[in-house]
């Protein structure tokens, strides 16, 4: 709840001006709820306006896509830039492609970006960027003459050090390919303007586990140091079969735990003897199959059509790692009556206001997006700086940098609720330690 007056004031003139857009506002709301403490300590922040300047875009890019599909029809799309703040680097964030991209989807994205960002400790603003295309079910070349189209309206804007886009859902190796393709074509500059490229052209190893890995990361120095546990022996949830997912379910069994279920936009798989990875792999990865699929190869896994069901099975962690706003109250009480201890979001915003304050309410062990699945953005960065110095580090070099950042990220959220007086809330401290960063440089380098 709002209380603080300056708070709530930004916030009213925000939704004031942003009325329609739901989910910026969501994302808003919990940054300005978690900020309070912070805030009424620093009477400068409201002498500088760093709240109102903080919620508005620096700019918001809208253009119009113009492809032809292979059947030779004009097809149209929107595409979208979000450059949100610029404080403490150039914009980074990346690339949807999905049909439920908006305006106020690329603004809740590109506002979350700026604290995550920050959190890794990389000299990195947020932005964020898309489209409403849909890549489900096009051929690689009406995906290629797509990116070619998308990326000829939005190399106006980016640059190595303006704005570095990547991918997020809709926009993996492939698609990065055709963009910066076209990108090095229009510009006749071979730069690291975009992260997660092929490795035969200036990408880093460990990028495509990146935000699966750091995820889980995350999760396993919150049970130490928050319960003196481990993940060794854990079941595990996860939603989702995407990038996120595949490769959160990779280190978590790993690290010794069992991943019992997964599942997609159709719903959910549940395999008693822990998810077969190299099989999901093949789905997902390589067939882009359906995830009931799964069930026809795997003795003994059960399909449910209802992927919100995956939420009742019982485990000791949950992680959701599909999309925003998938996992809400309902949900959440199913995960508390049945014994979960800690929920790490992988997904960005998958936890709706209601699900995350049952959690905190009931004692579960809870970790935001924009901390937990910083590892993709991380690097991310460390791809940007392995381009400048036309160098490339091996897996287990970037792997080690990662786990690092993770570690630290989460220690930095965790003393942060600490000096808030918010001990152990880490949607607080994840809050307030991206929020200090930016504040702080906001305010060294004056008005604009």
């Amino acid at each position: 709840m709002l209380t603080n007056a300056y708070v709530k004031s930004v916030y009213e003139q925000t939704a004031a001006r942003n009325g329609t857009d739901r989910e910026f506002l969501q994302a808003v709301y919990e940054v300005f709820d978690a900020l309070q403490p912070y805030v009424e300590k620093h009477p400068e922040l409201e002498a500088n306006g760093i709240l109102e300047r903080l919620v508005e875009p620096d700019r918001m890019v809208s253009f119009r896509v113009s492809w032809v599909d292979d059947k030779g029809k004009v097809r149209v799309n929107r595409g979208y830039r979000c450059q949100f703040n610029s404080a403490i680097g150039p914009y980074k964030g990346g690339l949807r492609f999905h049909p439920t991209v908006t305006p106020s989807v690329i603004k809740f994205l590109g506002f979350e970006q700026i604290f995550k960002n920050s959190l890794t400790g990389l000299p990195l603003g947020g932005g964020k960027g898309g489209s409403d295309f849909d890549p489900k079910g096009k051929s690689d070349g009406e995906i290629m003459r797509f990116c070619q189209a998308f990326m000829t309206e939005l190399h106006r804007y980016i640059g190595a050090n303006v704005d570095v886009p990547a991918g997020d859902i809709g926009v993996g190796g492939r698609e990065i390919g055709y963009l910066f393709g076209q990108y090095k074509y229009l510009k006749n500059n071979f730069t690291g303007v975009l992260t997660g490229k092929g490795l035969a052209f200036g990408g880093s190893l460990a990028r495509t586990e990146a935000t699966g890995y750091g995820l889980l990361y995350f999760t396993d120095e919150m049970l130490r140091t928050m319960r003196g546990e481990t993940l060794d022996g854990k079941v595990v949830v996860i939603s989702g079969a995407g990038n996120v997912a595949i490769y959160a379910a990779q280190k978590a069994m790993e690290l010794g735990a069992k991943v019992i279920a997964m599942s997609d936009s159709q719903g959910y798989v549940y395999d008693p003897n822990g998810i077969n990875l190299p099989v999901m792999k093949q789905l997902k990865e390589k067939e882009r199959a359906r995830i009931s699929e799964y069930c026809n190869r795997v003795p003994g896994a059960v399909y449910g059509d209802n992927r919100s069901d995956v939420w009742k099975l019982p485990c000791d962690i949950a992680l959701p790692c599909a999309t925003q706003n998938e996992l809400d109250g309902e949900s959440a009480k199913a995960l508390i009556a049945n014994g979960v201890t800690a929920v790490a979001e992988g997904a960005n915003m998958p936890c709706t206001p209601e699900a995350v304050e049952l959690f905190l309410e009931a004692g579960v062990l809870f970790a935001p997006a924009k901390a937990a699945n910083a590892g993709g953005v991380a690097t991310s960065g460390l791809e940007m700086s392995q381009n400048s110095q036309r160098f490339s580090w091996t897996f287990e070099e970037v792997d080690a940098k990662l786990k690092t950042i993770m570690v630290n990220i989460f220690h930095n959220a965790y003393r942060a609720a600490e000096e808030c007086g918010k001990k152990g809330n880490l949607v607080v401290g994840a809050n307030v330690a991206g929020f200090i960063k930016v504040s702080e440089a906001m305010l060294a380098e004056g008005v604009f």
